[in-house]
């Protein structure tokens, strides 16, 4: 798995991690055991990373405000099933989350240079104009969306409206090729952690070759990108790599303020022993890594015949990831049929197109967006990921 590549056989920026790897599983000499290292504990040391980063994961989460959507069913009504909270629902939710962030809040202080902006209040209309104060609600306009390369359809500023993100969510894909099942993957909604005292999604995604594989070459790999609840934006992943050839540490701090990049990575391998590396770059505003990336298309409403876009950094280069939805159809799973969106992805380099391919991605036709498919065509045959297990979340 290849942090640094940013495209693969015929796909966009690190999707290595989800498919191309079982592509050198058939190419490598057999090995049934993880690569062993003594020194393994200090892979994971990075002093730099640790004084600029605190994370704290809470030991529980509360309850959401709204009901999660199920999957598009073939035949069944794709209107949303989340109802508003109830009143009592509301202050328990907004009282708990007081006290876990004044908790949190009291371990790790704000720097001044982390504080949020706060948008400016809405003046009360006057008492004695109803009639203005109905103009005053009506003309409200929500927050202008940045950056202007991505739809503004569904958000209110960069929240999305409706949050396709429970808490406990877990999509499990198997991974095959040429039939034959080579892994699995999960992609889960943990919960949700301060990341220098600000509140963040927790999204971790793991592969795991099958056991016929593994004979062959095995991976454990994991990593977990937590992405700012505001503005969407992620500032920090950690991933780590337990293969047979490889052990790997390696972590990425987006600084928003300052709009740099930095990569660092630890690791060692069977041929060439200890290795380290260090990247430092600019990054453009509101930019994705590649592993938020997977996440984030899922905030788009992803209309037939339109295009989207955002922004990815990744190794030392700027990326622009878009994709076309193509059509709507019904997708034949192992859950049974759900309806689906065909996007087709592709990526834009230092102003060029850079073509992909025939690779293709299915997302669930509702307000969740699952990932239920992933298509990629190579030299030989093709790869394929595809759900066998959804769990919603909370």
């Amino acid at each position: 798995m290849d942090v640094g590549a940013s495209t693969v056989e015929g796909f966009p920026v690190n999707f290595k991690m989800l498919l191309g790897v079982f592509v050198s599983l058939l190419l490598v000499s057999c090995s049934t055991s993880f690569l062993k290292y003594e020194k393994a504990d200090q892979l994971k040391k990075n002093e730099e990373f640790e004084g600029a980063v605190t994370i704290v994961k809470p030991q529980s989460e509360s309850p959401p405000e709204t009901a999660p959507a199920e999957p598009a069913q073939a035949g069944k009504d794709t209107k949303a099933a989340s109802q508003p909270a109830t009143k009592s629902t509301a202050k328990t939710t907004a009282k708990s989350s007081t006290q876990t962030t004044d908790k949190t809040a009291a371990k790790a202080p704000v720097k001044a240079s982390e504080k949020t902006a706060v948008a400016p209040a809405v003046k009360a209309p006057s008492k004695a104009s109803k009639s203005a104060a109905k103009t005053e609600a009506a003309t409200a306009q929500a927050p202008v969306r940045q950056p202007d390369i991505e739809d503004s359809e569904g958000f209110n500023g960069r929240r999305p409206v409706n949050d396709p993100f429970r808490v406990g969510e877990e999509v499990v894909h198997d991974v095959h090729y040429f039939k034959v099942s080579a892994g699995e993957l999960r992609m889960k909604v943990e919960p949700f952690a301060m990341v220098n005292n600000r509140k963040s999604y927790t999204f971790a995604v793991e592969i795991r070759t099958s056991p016929l594989f593994s004979s062959f070459y095995s991976v454990e790999d994991r990593v977990e990108t937590f992405v700012d609840y505001e503005d969407l934006v992620p500032r920090v992943f950690q991933l780590h790599v337990k293969e047979s050839g490889q052990l790997r540490e390696a972590k990425m701090l987006f600084d928003v303020e300052k709009n740099t990049a930095t990569f660092w990575e630890k690791k060692v391998t069977k041929d060439h022993g200890e290795e380290e590396k260090k990247q430092n770059w600019e990054i453009l505003p509101y930019t994705q890594n590649v592993y938020s990336a997977i996440y984030y298309m899922r905030n788009f409403k992803w209309e037939t015949g339109k295009e989207y876009s955002f922004r990815v950094g990744n190794d030392n280069e700027n990326l622009v990831f878009s994709g076309k939805a193509l059509r709507r159809e019904v997708l034949n799973t192992k859950l049974g049929p759900i309806k689906a969106i065909v996007v087709q992805p592709k990526i834009t380099l230092k102003g060029k197109l850079n073509p992909i391919g025939d690779n293709f991605i299915w997302l669930s036709d509702d307000d969740r967006k699952y990932i239920l498919r992933i298509e990629s065509k190579i030299k030989i045959g093709t790869l394929v990921s595809e759900v066998v297990e959804i769990k919603p979340g909370k």
